[in-house]
């Protein structure tokens, strides 16, 4: 599911190297963060949030022949930075 939402926001952004995508486990299924570079939030959310809808359309039509339950968060890198608590970027999107 990652590699299905990391080519979908690579192919849709200026800064593709900047995409990163981590799964989180939770009680009801897996949560996807994706983390996009500030200047490129819009363009994964689209107009009136169309991309991001699309986005999560897709994702939970593959997550749902494979019987899982994938929510997608989509967050700059400034919030995910704030939500860490510091400075501390992920670079190869590796904790």
């Amino acid at each position: 599911m990652t590699k299905l939402v990391e080519t979908i926001a690579k192919s849709l952004v200026d800064h593709p190297d900047q995409v990163i995508v981590t799964e989180k486990d939770d009680r009801q299924g897996s949560i996807l963060q994706l983390r996009v570079a500030g200047d490129d939030m819009g363009k994964v959310i689209g107009k009136q949030g169309r991309i991001a809808r699309a986005l999560r359309t897709v994702v939970k039509a593959a997550a749902t022949r494979e019987k899982k339950k994938v929510i997608v968060e989509i967050i700059s890198e400034e919030e995910f930075e704030e939500e860490n608590g510091g400075g501390e970027a992920l670079e190869n999107g590796v904790n």
